[in-house]
């Protein structure tokens, strides 16, 4: 299987993983770790990856492959996702950011898609690689892609919720609208959500509170870890055409008789 390239980098790994909602940094470590995983997402307000005097999630990753991903969780206008990832870039040195501005923070933590493409053409101009966690609306898609962001992360389903993809048709649509890379993100609640997400033709998935909020981390993470490439490998094969009647598996014609 190809590489997964968004703008300059490139990656082995197919999914993408958080670092919320874990019992400590070392579970955290731990289960990335087992999900083959080479990116990690922080929400930059509510994890330390800027002060060397507290513990520091980033002290965790140092010798590894795995990349730190500063997302923009809590910010609620665009202006505030600009000057976050400003100051983080200043702080780490990091240009690769997950871009989300909040539109509902009360009930569904969905987007607000027209602030989300402000500061996508903002940060586009300062220099960043810019994932974009948007709705699953491929108008949206196409228009955040225009705005200059290497990646788009339509919501399978609300953050944390585990109700798996309850729009599979936009998926595709999505997939059919913007040339680059579509990373479901959001609504995952296990491995078989994380296959159906690739079948559909998404280049790779996010994934944290399935993992992080299940009865065992480290292994659900190496469950995400294969079904992402056993989803991935069916739909470069092509699956077969549904019918409503059944086809024998054996020729019809020939038959021996007895």
């Amino acid at each position: 299987m190809h590489t997964l390239k968004i703008g300059k980098y490139n990656f082995k790994s197919r999914l993408i993983v958080g670092s919320g909602k874990y019992s400590d940094f070392q579970t955290t470590k731990d289960a990335t770790i087992a999900s083959g995983s080479e990116l990690i997402t922080v929400a930059v307000r509510r994890v330390n990856i800027t002060n060397p005097k507290e513990e520091n999630l980033m002290d965790y990753f140092k010798g590894t492959d795995i990349k730190i991903l500063p997302n923009s969780a809590g910010c609620f206008t665009a202006e505030e996702a600009i000057s976050t990832f400003r100051l983080v870039r200043e702080a780490t040195g990091i240009d690769i950011i997950k871009l989300e501005v909040i539109g509902d923070a009360k009930k569904t933590l969905y987007p607000d898609v027209i602030e989300t493409i402000k500061a996508a053409e903002v940060l586009y101009k300062d220099g960043f690689t810019i994932m974009a966690y948007t709705n699953d609306d491929p108008i949206i898609a196409k228009r955040l892609e225009d705005a200059g962001v290497h990646a788009v992360m339509p919501l399978a389903a609300p953050i944390g919720s585990g109700l798996g993809i309850q729009n599979r048709y936009n998926v595709a649509f999505i997939r059919d609208a913007v040339s680059v890379p579509v990373i479901v993100d959001a609504g995952v609640g296990t491995a078989s959500d994380s296959s159906i997400a690739m079948e559909l033709g998404a280049d790779g998935v996010l994934t944290n509170t399935a993992i992080a909020q299940s009865k065992n981390p480290i292994q659900m993470a190496e469950a995400m870890r294969y079904a992402v490439k056993a989803g991935r490998l069916a739909y470069l094969s092509g699956r077969i055409p549904k019918r409503p009647y059944a086809t024998a598996s054996s020729p019809v014609d020939g038959l021996i008789q007895f």
